[in-house]
């Protein structure tokens, strides 16, 4: 009797998060993969000639940030207790 017990819980799958976790985690990861999309670019076909676009506000600036906040935004998105009202 106990071993048919084991197996009907062993059955029931529980997620560890809920849809507002999963919601959260892949605007995270939209956040990550823009800023490595803003990050691209800027390179030289020949390596003698020197590319200043390498150095751009876009590439320097926003592209890091726009990735620390969607790891913050993935770190929140695990820490979230969506039981909690």
């Amino acid at each position: 009797m106990g071993e048919k017990k084991r197996k009907e819980e062993a059955r029931k799958t529980e997620f560890i998060f809920e849809k507002k976790n999963y919601v959260f985690m892949l605007i995270g990861v939209a956040f990550i993969t823009l800023g490595f999309i803003l990050m691209t670019g800027g390179g030289s076909d020949d390596p003698n000639v020197f590319n200043p676009e390498i150095y751009s506000w876009r590439r320097i600036r926003l592209a890091p940030a726009l990735i620390l906040i969607g790891f913050g935004i993935e770190v929140y998105a695990i820490l979230l207790n969506p039981h909690k009202k």
